[in-house]
């Protein structure tokens, strides 16, 4: 991580984080003992198998779900604090758009909800459709983008609120490789004009080192991290960084410190 990541704040704090589920009539533990600090204008990764508690573990941070026992801090405030300060925007693994909304009314509608005001609710949903190249397309309907774009207005609209810190579940899962590379570096560009604290749920090895300042690696039965790797590797990143040896050597780290998959 970056001198200048280390020297920053701490804008998300869990410390001891354990979750536990019941399952007919059993106890289910989810989450056992999770402990990260995240800095402020950090791109963290959450990644790991099916049943690691990774998402789990987005919806604790984001209020949806609460820990049955840790703590985690947001800011100073509780995740309930910092929910209703709007200071969370969340993308999820399908963009969730409203059919019969344009692409600009769906970008809106979170703004209706907060009432804000008409002309600003324009406004800003211009400038965020802008931000992910969907000026064009403002006036269209979701049926009518591909799913890629689709997920660029779920990023649009999770932005138009202002929020400090960008939540996403596996939000290019669903996409083909070609399309989930642009939005990789459309992401980067993004996250680099927004300055963002970024926490991103993936299972993809590769997506995490290309994406990340740091990848924390959670491993299933129960879920728990088994390690926080530093991703050193130059920013700007392209995709041609995907062919070099440091990037082909990260990969190899983080696969490697996966425990009892």
């Amino acid at each position: 991580m970056s001198e200048m990541l280390k020297n920053n704040d701490v804008e998300i704090m869990l410390k001891d984080i354990g979750m536990v589920y019941q399952a007919d009539g059993k106890d289910v533990t989810a989450l056992t003992n999770v402990s990260i600090d995240i800095h402020k204008g950090e791109f963290i990764s959450l990644l790991g198998p099916s049943g690691c508690g990774k998402t789990t573990l987005l919806r604790i941070i984001a209020d949806l779900l609460h820990p049955t026992s840790g703590e985690i801090l947001v800011g100073g405030s509780t995740p309930k604090e910092a929910r209703l300060k709007q200071r969370y925007g969340i993308v999820f693994q399908s963009a969730v758009l409203y059919d019969w909304r344009t692409v600009k009314k769906n970008v809106m509608l979170p703004l209706e909800i907060m009432h804000v005001k008409k002309e600003e609710r324009v406004k800003r949903a211009m400038k965020m459709l802008e931000l992910v190249g969907l000026t064009d397309f403002a006036d269209s309907y979701p049926r009518q983008l591909s799913g890629g774009m689709q997920q660029r207005v779920g990023i649009a609209r999770a932005l138009a609120i202002k929020p400090e810190i960008l939540l996403m579940d596996e939000p290019f899962s669903a996409l083909d490789e070609f399309t989930r590379e642009k939005l990789h570096e459309d992401l980067l560009r993004i996250w680099r004009k927004t300055n963002k604290t970024i926490v991103f749920v993936t299972h993809n090895i590769q997506e995490s080192v290309f994406l990340s300042d740091r990848i924390c690696v959670l491993s299933p039965h129960p879920g728990r991290l088994s390690a926080v790797i530093d991703v050193d590797l130059p920013r700007p990143r392209t995709a041609e960084l995907k062919n070099t040896r440091e990037f082909t050597e990260l990969v190899a780290k983080v696969r490697n410190s996966f425990e009892g998959v």
